[in-house]
């Protein structure tokens, strides 16, 4: 029997309407080859499609002394995703979890990084961390299971402002060096996950062609801005950020979940 697919991804606040997800569970359900399970952590659950399972979103009971440590990082609202991480946030769930933000496209086949070393937490290198010779894994793609890194939410609970403190306020830096230091991480192959900013839109090529999509990309990230909203018909919010047109985006994004799940729900 195939093993069914967890996919998780939290929507808090309104910043991102449903259709953020709905477009991201279309995404995620095409580019696997077994059955998805998939999961949205938020207080307004308004416009998901009903196969959606929906998770509320916790206040937990450590809220306050992390909210502290974050205003002294100034990085308020910060580290919500760490409720993901609860030992038994989900009773009858089997299996690992692959974690997503809301500001991604899916392009290609999700089963590698569902697969990657089985047991280990599973991240990207984050780009600028990277070239500063760092070892942060970026968040906007994550694989954990939840049987076997409990810790990374035990820990948080049982001393939050020494936790986020130490991490400076990073939910991504949080994350990953906690799994290093446990010897349980694997970093998520570079061409597998790209920037849209970094690696198809990169300065100044933005300026001569319009961007590109890697051939090898499963996921792209439009961490920063511009946000896929702005990469559809071009952006001009900042010089170096410049975009033309995005048309693969368009395609990827939104006409194929609109055949996958009809227009009402893409």
């Amino acid at each position: 029997m195939t093993q069914t697919a967890n996919i998780m991804c939290i929507k808090w606040g309104t910043l991102f309407g449903p259709e953020y997800v709905n477009r991201l569970y279309s995404g995620v359900r095409r580019n696997m080859t077994r059955p998805v399970r998939f999961f949205c952590m938020t207080e307004h659950a308004e416009g998901l499609h009903p196969d959606i399972e929906v998770l509320p979103l916790p206040v937990e009971p450590f809220a306050e002394p992390m909210a502290e440590a974050l205003k002294v990082a100034n990085r308020q609202g910060a580290m919500r995703k760490v409720s993901l991480f609860r030992p038994g946030l989900v009773p009858d769930l089997e299996g690992p979890v692959l974690g997503f933000d809301l500001d991604v496209v899916v392009t290609g086949g999700l089963d590698g990084i569902y697969d990657l070393a089985p047991e280990t937490v599973a991240m990207r290198i984050d780009w600028i961390e990277k070239r500063k010779g760092r070892v942060t894994g970026h968040g906007s793609v994550f694989r954990f299971d939840p049987a076997v890194h409990g810790f990374l939410y035990e820990d948080i609970a049982a001393d939050p402002y020494a936790e986020v403190e130490k991490a400076r306020g990073s939910e991504q830096r949080y994350t990953s060096t906690k799994a290093l230091d446990r010897g349980i991480f694997t970093y998520i192959p570079d061409p597998w996950v790209v920037s849209f900013k970094y690696d198809c839109n990169p300065f100044p090529m933005n300026y001569l062609r319009p961007p590109t999509l890697p051939e090898d990309a499963r996921v792209v990230c439009f961490h920063g801005r511009p946000k896929m909203t702005d990469a559809l018909t071009g952006w001009s919010g900042s010089f170096i950020r410049y975009s033309k047109p995005c048309v693969w985006l368009q395609e990827h994004w939104i006409d194929r979940s609109r055949d996958d799940l009809g227009g009402d729900w893409a």
